[in-house]
Formats: structure tokens, C-alpha cells, sequence
């Protein structure tokens, strides 16, 4: 019988630098955790600067030899998301690590600072730009990974490309979906983009089937929230578990860039991580084309493969 993956599988992460954003709560902390357990060292990425804090102050009890630090983000403005980018270069030569795990789910419609669509101004265009702007330092490292990190909710997801922002009609639902196949579409033609380009990093992305975390319990109004609630204690796996795919794309030595991990179980609901497979959609080089242009128009993030040092501005 093979052997399942657990964080206990993790290789030294010692040298190694890794930016998780929503790191302050759920499978974001968790990450940060386990990544700091493993000798890495962690900046924890949070809108929130006191639970940040807080979450760093409590990997370090848990682990004194470990290195964290908290660091503010806020996905949803580009200003914060430009200065926490200023900060990261000015303090780091290397990034090994950069695992975009934040989001917000099912919120109703409401714009971001930029005046964005909540869910896919924080969920995609917010780590598009911040992916842009520190490729640099993830240029020429051993092993650099980008993690994105999806949902099974990308099988009922639709680019709308002629509502974007969905101005015209507004589904919460519908919005959290579009928003992670964006994740996906990103994810897949990143790596194209690395590929072509020659570069040593790759683009991979994961999803943590149905964990019992706090998104589900933030964007959702009331009532579904209720709802959620009772199912997160009825069916979802833990947390713990839900972190294990982002864990296992963020580190199983020679994961092949454009992997997807999710969990083994029956819909991959819930189970140990292994790889699986995106719908077709999610695959469209047509639309990834798109969106990555539509993405660079919207947020002002120019990648720039043929730079040495892969500038972003």
C-alpha cells in the first residue's frame, strides 16, 4: 500500500525564504506553521497587522527556533500591495517561496480600492500584481515555486469577459467561481510564460477540497453562513488536512511545473494530496491570454520575461 503524504514528509526547508499570503488565520497559518517547523524561514502576509502578529507570535511559541515575521497586505488595494513588494526587496535577496493562498468567498458585491470586483480584485488581480512585482527575486532560485491556490469551485467557473466585474449582472457565487479558474488560468500560463522563457521557476497550484476554514464563515451572508457551519462540522475534513496539497506543491521535491494538487478522496473532497486535474477551461490558452493581458491593463503590473533578473513595474 503506498504511503500517504503527510507535513511529517517535508524536506529541510532550511535557506530557503517563503512569503504565504492570508497567513494570519486557517490553511494560510497552517502553511506558515509547517513551513517554519521545516527550517524556513516565513513572512506571514495579512490584511490585518495585530492577528498577524499574532499568528507569528504564536508559530514562534510553538516552534523558538523558528523564523517568522508578520508583514502587512492587503490585496484588495494595490498601493498596500506595491509597498509590501517595496518592503520584501528591500529586506530580501531571495525569495524561495511564494504561496498565494488568500482570498474571500461569496461576498456580496462590493468594490476593492481600485475599484475592482471584490472577489476577483482580491482573489486573482491582487496576486497577479504581487506575483509581478517580486519575480525578481524569485529568478534563478533552486526549487522557487509560485503556489496558487484554486477551489473545486472552478468547475462551475466562467470567464465573463465581456463583464468582468460583473457590472451588468452580479451572481456571489457565480464571482467566487470566475475568480478560481482566474486562479487557474494564471497559474497554467505563468508557467508557460517561465517555460518559454527559461527560467528555473516554476508556477504550480493546489486546492484543499472541503476543509472546515474561517472563508467560509466570512464573505457569505448570514444565513448560508449558519448553513455552512453545521455541513463544515458534519462533512468538510479538518484545516490540517486542507493544507496538506498547498504543503505538498510548495515542497515535494520534483513537482513538474503546471501540477495541480488536491486531495485523493471521492471528489476530492477530502483525502491526502496527490495530483489531479483542472477542468478544460481552466486549460484555455485563449482565455489565460486574455485575462493575463486584461490582468496587466487592470492592475498596471508589466511582467517582463526577457529581463535578467525578470523586472516587473
Amino acid at each position: 500500500m503506498t504511503k500517504k503524504w503527510t507535513a511529517e514528509e517535508i524536506p529541510d526547508q532550511g535557506e530557503r525564504t517563503a512569503i504565504v499570503t492570508g497567513a494570519n488565520i486557517g490553511l494560510g497559518r497552517i502553511v506558515a506553521r509547517e513551513l517554519a517547523r521545516h527550517g524556513a524561514k516565513v513572512i506571514l502576509a495579512s490584511r490585518d497587522s495585530a492577528k498577524g502578529a499574532e499568528a507569528a507570535r504564536a508559530i514562534t511559541a510553538a516552534f523558538p527556533s523558528s523564523n517568522v515575521e508578520a508583514a502587512r497586505l492587503d490585496l484588495a488595494d494595490l498601493t498596500s500591495i506595491r509597498a509590501f513588494a517595496d518592503r520584501i526587496r528591500a529586506g530580501n535577496d531571495q525569495i524561495d517561496l511564494l504561496i498565494n493562498n488568500a482570498g474571500v468567498m461569496a461576498a456580496p458585491y462590493r468594490r476593492t480600492v481600485d475599484g475592482f470586483e471584490l472577489q476577483l480584485g482580491t482573489n486573482h488581480l491582487g496576486h497577479f500584481a504581487l506575483t509581478g512585482l517580486l519575480l525578481p527575486l524569485l529568478h534563478e532560485r533552486p526549487d522557487a515555486r509560485v503556489v496558487t491556490v484554486s477551489s473545486q469551485n472552478h468547475r462551475r467557473g466562467e470567464m465573463r469577459f465581456d463583464d468582468l466585474q460583473g457590472e451588468r449582472r452580479y451572481s456571489r457565487w457565480g464571482a467566487y467561481a470566475q475568480s478560481k479558474l482566474a486562479n487557474l488560468l494564471f497559474a497554467f500560463e505563468l508557467e508557460r510564460r517561465l517555460k518559454a522563457a527559461s527560467w528555473r521557476l516554476i508556477s504550480v497550484a493546489a486546492h484543499p477540497g472541503y476543509s472546515a476554514t474561517n472563508l467560509q464563515l466570512s464573505g457569505p451572508p448570514l444565513h448560508e453562513r449558519l448553513l455552512m457551519r453545521l455541513s463544515n462540522r458534519l462533512f468538510a475534513q479538518s484545516a490540517e488536512m486542507g493544507a496538506l496539497p498547498i504543503l505538498y506543491a510548495a515542497t515535494a521535491p520534483g513537482l513538474q511545473g503546471g501540477s495541480y494538487v488536491g486531495p485523493d478522496g471521492p471528489g476530492e473532497a477530502r483525502g491526502h494530496p496527490v495530483l489531479v486535474q483542472a477542468t478544460a477551461r481552466a486549460h484555455d490558452q485563449e482565455d489565460a491570454r486574455r485575462l493575463w493581458e486584461a490582468s496587466e491593463k487592470l492592475t498596471g503590473v508589466k511582467y517582463d520575461f526577457r529581463a535578467p533578473a525578470g523586472r516587473a513595474v
